[in-house]
């Protein structure tokens, strides 16, 4: 081998060092690791400890969710999560990896999560002696003019080895003959040709040819190396060779070139004349890949386009362009083509961590999903920028060059936004620019922050007396926007008043528990709790009232003059002098029911004579309809039908006897001369006496307990409760109008009148008791007035809350 050549490969080797030193100090400076591996090592093959290089923990690798990412196509390494070896994964081979570069590295990417961490490793790849010295052709023919004077050079093709360093080419040997000799030719970028040197003088007419081995060897460990036959064909005179004008041409070629674009046109010249002069240009050494793109013209030395350029997959070509005489003399030049990018790939996002359902309570800034951004294209048109469509509840962070986090920038809510479609859109900075969008869908889940909602603000409920115990009186819903079983509720949880009603905790039909008297209980009121089934569980409460509707099932009582006394001898009297319109008696009745249903009319059912006696048809009260004439009777029976106002109507009737006289001494006189009393019976007298005797009494106690009602303060709600029995609470709740039955659901007073004495006119009152003991309510917050006619009944009431 010649000293130049040993020179300029101890040159490559200082440059090497210093820029490995540099390389290493740099990583050194910024933290980041190097391991140098040889090429074609097995898989599974430890490169060394990622774990501890970086010092992390290595029982927290996994939890981390530590991974390492290549910048290439391919994964060639991988991280041991158990131990933090790292290890190849897959069988490295230099030369396709880095093709006609000196120095080969891999850049790895190793991210840690919580807390986000990235690391940059980069792996050196030594070339090993793998590949033999290949020559592009396995015949080479040279033609040499037997004038040709010894001496002479003739170059061949070169060999290729893939290889660097000592394991490259080293040495060519040609198999011994006397007439030829083996040399080099060396170009400025260090390519050795062999060369065929003329030791002798040919003589066409003794041999015309000659078949010659050359062998390539290349300085690896094994040696390994290639043959190639060299003809040499003696011919007539050729002193001229054809030229290039300069060894190595350099083109730059865009990689969009359409197929048919012209590279370069080549141009030897030869001085020689006639078919000597003919140049035909091929390629002598040219790579595979590029031999599916370029084509050259063997006539006028045009390269062109015939395939796909691609930056990103190959961005040099290099091939060795021959040119031969008509004479059988070559030369050679060297084509190579630098391809410029083109903004030709979209950016690419990996989702590296994605969580695809997080809680809607997660706060502001929880990670959603951890993104890898990539652009295969270089310079400005690899430079991606992104953003979200949603930039009100999300928000995009970038972490590094590449990366980008997904965070939550609001608080969620599954009730109004149960998912979201997130869509991300990153472009980079090419001309014109490319982009890509990417939708990742993410689903919130459920947590119990709603309470049961009910349908109303209040329910108000009627119900008919009397009736059937179990009877479904109302469906109480309730609502719960959650989901699964934050949103399962039961409608209550306990009722206090269940001897009057029940409900059903799952589906809310409240029913009857008992049948109801309007005449004991007008109304109530509780409270219902809807409570979910979450952790902590959610309530709500709403209040039921129950208003009981009255019907006609009480027939009117007759409070004056008393039924029970009706057998007796009960007279009422009447002075002569009464004229006509004289107030004779009032009859006083009341009725248990209310409304429609308790107003009361009063007819005289049975009487003497229709023009004598008249009474008012809603006061009870008894007048004379005209004077008094001697030939009326003395003594009248008369029978009151008291009847309210119901369908079908009720009703009561009393008698009452009336006697014309001033005083009680004019009674034995006055019945005496009456026709229809026997003057034969000689008890009759008697008789008179001892019943005018009973009717004084039994008015003086009428008008005794008269005045004892007057005072006396009842308990009672209205002048008719005192008739009632205290089976139930006395409710009074405001229950809106709702007529039923023709009756009115409101309590009804009315103010009860009782003559005194039956000759005055004056009549005394008995007022709805305004005071009520409230020691035995459950809760007297809430009262309501009576919407009767008379507009007095104002009772307190009692309200069941729950």
């Amino acid at each position: 081998m010649s000293d130049p050549s040993r020179n300029r490969r101890k040159q490559w080797q200082q440059i090497y060092q210093v820029f490995s030193f540099i390389f290493f100090f740099i990583t050194d400076t910024y933290g980041q690791l190097q391991y140098s591996v040889r090429e074609e090592m097995k898989k599974g093959s430890v490169i060394g400890n990622v774990a501890k290089d970086l010092g992390l923990n290595v029982d927290e690798l996994a939890k981390r969710k530590f991974q390492v990412l290549s910048q290439t196509n391919k994964q060639y390494f991988s991280v041991n999560l158990e131990n933090g070896d790292l290890f190849a994964s897959d069988r490295i081979d230099r030369e396709t990896l880095c093709i006609n570069k000196p120095i080969c590295f891999i850049n790895l990417e190793a991210v840690i999560e919580n807390p986000l961490t990235f690391y940059t490793i980069t792996i050196e790849i030594q070339d090993v002696n793998d590949n033999s010295p290949i020559f592009s052709k396995n015949h080479f023919e040279v033609e040499i003019s037997e004038l040709t004077s010894p001496g002479a050079r003739f170059a061949l093709g070169n060999a290729q080895d893939p290889d660097l360093g000592s394991n490259s080419i080293q040495s060519y040997t040609l198999n011994g003959n006397e007439n030829f000799g083996l040399g080099e030719k060396i170009t400025t970028d260090g390519i050795k040709y062999p060369e065929i040197i003329l030791e002798k003088s040919l003589d066409r007419e003794k041999q015309s040819y000659y078949e010659l081995i050359l062998t390539a060897l290349d300085g690896g460990n094994p040696q390994k190396s290639s043959t190639a036959t060299v003809r040499i064909i003696v011919q007539d005179f050729n002193d001229n060779l054809p030229m290039f004008n300069q060894d190595t041409y350099r083109v730059r070629l865009h990689e969009d070139a359409a197929i048919g674009s012209l590279v370069i046109h080549l141009n030897a010249t030869d001085e020689d004349e006639g078919s000597n002069a003919e140049i035909a240009y091929s390629f002598s050494h040219i790579s595979d890949n590029a031999r599916q793109l370029f084509t050259i013209d063997s006539l006028n030395g045009d390269i062109k386009v015939i395939g796909n350029l691609d930056y990103e997959t190959t961005d040099s070509y290099e091939m060795t362009v021959e040119a031969k005489d008509g004479g059988g003399h070559v030369t050679h030049c060297k084509v190579s083509v630098q391809v410029i990018d083109v903004n030709d790939n979209a950016p690419d996002i990996m989702i590296k961590s994605f969580s695809e359902t997080i809680p809607e309570d997660s706060p502001p800034g929880t990670v959603v999903a951890l993104l890898n951004i990539r652009d295969l294209d270089s310079g400005m048109n690899s430079e991606v920028v992104c953003h979200i469509s949603d930039t009100l509840a999300f928000q995009l962070i970038p972490s590094s060059s590449t990366y980008y986090k997904l965070v939550t920038a609001a608080s969620m809510d599954r009730e109004r936004n149960p998912s979201y479609n997130v869509t991300i859109q990153c472009m980079d900075g090419g001309s014109p620019p490319l982009s890509t969008n990417k939708t990742i869908q993410l689903n919130i889940s459920d947590v119990n922050d709603n309470a049961p909602v009910f349908e109303k603000m209040k329910y108000i409920l009627y119900i008919g007396e009397n009736n059937q115990p179990g009877t479904s009186i109302h469906n109480v819903r309730a609502s719960d926007p959650d989901g699964d079983e934050n949103g399962k509720n039961n409608n209550i949880d306990d009722i206090p008043v269940t001897s009057y009603i029940s409900i059903n905790s799952i589906t809310g039909v409240l029913y009857a528990q008992r049948s109801f008297d309007y005449e004991q209980l007008q109304g109530f009121q509780f409270q219902v709790m809807a409570k979910d089934s979450g952790s902590p569980p959610l309530s709500s409460n709403v209040t039921v009232r129950i208003c009981i509707i009255d019907k006609n099932d009480n027939a009117p009582k007759i409070l004056y003059p008393s039924p029970d006394t009706e057998g007796s001898a009960l007279f009422e009297f009447i002075p002569h002098s009464a004229e006509k319109g004289y107030l004779v008696t009032k009859v006083i009745a009341v009725d248990a029911d209310s409304g429609h249903n308790a107003w009361l009319s009063y007819h005289l059912l049975q009487v003497p004579d229709p023009s004598f006696f008249i009474i008012g048809q809603y006061t009870g009260e008894i007048k004379i309809g005209r004077d008094i004439q001697d030939t009326d009777t003395l003594r009248q029976k008369i029978v009151v039908l008291v009847k309210d106002n119901g369908v079908p109507s009720l009703s009561c009737t009393v008698s009452l006897q009336l006697v014309v006289a001033e005083n009680f001494q004019q009674v034995v006189p006055e019945i005496k001369k009456q026709p229809n009393i026997s003057n034969t019976s000689s008890n009759a007298t008697f008789y008179l006496v001892v019943s005018i005797a009973l009717i004084s009494i039994l008015f003086i106690v009428t008008v005794l307990i008269t005045v004892v009602l007057k005072c006396r303060k009842s308990s009672t709600p209205t002048s008719y409760g005192a008739y009632s029995r205290n089976v139930y609470p006395q409710f009074t709740l405001g229950c809106p109008s709702e007529i039923s039955d023709t009756s009115l659901p409101f309590p009804f007073s009315y103010d009860v009148c009782v003559t005194l004495d039956s000759k005055q006119n004056e009549i005394a009152y008995l007022k709805p008791v305004q005071n009520v003991p409230t020691e035995n309510l459950i809760d007297t917050e809430e009262t309501t007035a009576g919407n009767g006619p008379s507009g007095n009944d104002q009772n307190p009431g009692i309200i069941l809350q729950v």
